[in-house]
Parts: structure tokens; sequence; C-alpha cells
């Protein structure tokens, strides 16, 4: 049995792979952009709009449990049509879940129903945006919560979009949370050198986990 503490660091992780919203990150100490509270969602007309304004909101610390709510709760209104919608939707579902606890373990199947569907329509979304999420939902997250896929298919996964959008440092950051995930330093290491080289692109969630991982896998200097 699984507890719900465990449930919620692996909906963390597992969201922060694909939320990310294109561009590059805010610098340190500057404002944060417009969310939820002060009309991100309002202007909002896609399920990924939603998704990208309540991760802004999520990485400046200012979300609550009632914003991950209605962003949701209007997501579910728009029709699922395009690779966009689709993980959009399984972005704000595991958002969801994350502060549902024990209770969202429907949420999780649902977020990895729209992350199959999102990568099915289209795979190269936010280069391999899709892949990143399954894989990493796959390689995280209890077999029972899921419907498809164990850690080696999500490791596969995070490869192939690793392989194919080598110059994007979130892949190469999934890719080395797998291996190490996995028990499986070794292969992380060159991956978190590259990630370290690329800090800058990364948002700040994901460079405080570069940070852990660079630790975690006894990484003192890259080359």
């Amino acid at each position: 049995m699984f507890s719900c503490s465990v449930l919620v660091a692996v909906l963390t992780l597992v969201c922060a792979s694909s939320c990310a919203a294109p561009g590059a990150p805010a610098a340190p100490g500057a404002p944060a952009a417009p969310g939820p509270r002060d009309g991100g969602t309002q202007s909002a007309t896609s399920s990924l709009e939603l998704a990208d304004a309540l991760e802004r909101q999520i990485d400046s610390g200012n979300a609550t449990p009632d914003t991950r709510r209605a962003a949701y709760e209007r997501a579910s209104e728009i029709e699922v049509r395009t690779a966009k919608d689709a993980l959009g939707r399984a972005i704000l579902a595991g958002r969801l879940a994350q502060v549902k606890g024990l209770a969202g373990a429907g949420l999780v199947r649902e977020t990895e129903r729209y992350a199959r569907l999102s990568a099915e329509l289209d795979p190269t979304l936010r280069d391999g945006a899709a892949w990143r999420l399954l894989g990493t939902l796959y390689v995280m997250a209890p077999g029972m919560l899921l419907e498809h896929g164990d850690s080696e298919t999500g490791l596969e996964l995070l490869q192939q979009a690793a392989q194919k959008w080598p110059r994007h440092p979130e892949n190469r950051l999934r890719l080395a949370e797998a291996y190490l995930t996995l028990d499986d330093p070794e292969p992380a290491r060159p991956h978190l050198c590259f990630c370290q080289a690329h800090r800058s692109e990364l948002r700040r969630a994901d460079r405080r986990l570069l940070d852990e991982l660079l630790e975690e896998a006894e990484v003192s200097k890259c080359p």
C-alpha cells in the first residue's frame, strides 16, 4: 500500500515534466507571469492555456486547491479535439489529483488517458511533452493506479524523447531522473551535466530538481 504523501510527490514530478509553457523561464526575482488569480485563466481559451496559467501560479507559489479545481472544471467544459487540448487536460487532471490525495486515483488514470491521446495525436508537441509526462508517470507511479505501461515502458518513452529532441534540457532532465529512480546513476550523469550547462533554460522548479539529482548522482564537477 502506498501513502497519500507518496502519491502527491509522484504527481508533482509527473506534472512538472510537461507543464512548462513555451519560452524561457523567468529570471530569479522577476515578477510572476499572470495566473489564475490575476487573469491568467480568465483570458485562456484552451485547456493548454489554462494549464500554462495554472503552472505559472504553482511555480510562483500562489496556486490554491480552489484555483486548481476551477481550472480543471473550466477545461472539462472544452471539447478535446487536438493534442494541445489533450495535453492540457492531462496536466490539469494531474495537478488536481495532487491536492485530492488518495481520493484522486481516478484523476491519475485521467492524466494517463489524456497524455496517451496527446501523444497519439502529435508526439512532437512541445518537444515530446506527452512522452515526458507518460514516461515519468510510468516510472514513478504505482502500477495499481495505471491502465497501461510500467517502468520499462516509461524509460523507453523518455529515452525516445531525449534521442529525438536532444537539445531540449527537460527531456534530458526527466531521463536522468528516471535512471536515478531505477537505481542506475551512471547513465544519468551525462544528461545531468547537459542540463547544468543549460540551466538558464529550465524553470525554477526544474532547477531545484536538477540540484537534487546532481547531489543524488554524486556529480561534483561536469566535464
